[in-house]
């Protein structure tokens, strides 16, 4: 079921969706993490998220690559979308594990600038890619990329 996907695509903590379905948080977590919800709950949800209950039943979310939704996105999210269907899910703990080591090293080889010339040149390059992947792990939390193995959040 997408319910997580339509969720976090419209930006709702699932309590907000609990509170716009008149479900509670619980049926909402029971749902996203895989049981099947009864055709009550359906319907409030689907009504709540502008779909039909046919879309809220889909196993996977396929994005019409015409539309335009999928042409607004940024280059490097559709390069997500593509790890995503072989996947190679992202995984934020990834993601902030290169940040912190390109930090060290960077900060390291910065430090060994002051001997040498080039130690400082791959120090930069190495900061420059630890604050490119802050910034993705910050998209990331914007548009609800990543993938956990066993999930139930509350948010």
């Amino acid at each position: 079921m997408i319910l997580k996907q339509l969720r976090l695509s419209r930006h709702l903590s699932q309590d907000q969706l609990a509170q716009m379905s008149g479900l509670s948080v619980r049926t909402i977590q029971r749902i996203e993490s895989g049981h099947k919800p009864s055709v009550e709950s359906l319907k409030c949800l689907a009504s709540v998220l502008e779909v039909d209950i046919s879309t809220l039943n889909q196993e996977q979310f396929m994005m019409d690559k015409k539309s335009g939704n999928w042409q607004n996105l940024p280059f490097w999210l559709k390069c997500w979308f593509a790890l995503h269907f072989l996947n190679l899910r992202p995984k934020r703990q990834t993601s902030k594990r290169i940040e912190i080591m390109s930090h060290l090293t960077g900060f390291s080889f910065c430090l060994l600038g002051f001997f040498n010339e080039a130690a400082l040149a791959g120090g930069l390059i190495m900061l420059a890619t630890a604050y490119l992947f802050y910034f993705l792990s910050w998209q990331g939390d914007q548009y609800g990329i990543w993938y956990e193995d066993a999930e139930i959040t509350t948010q």
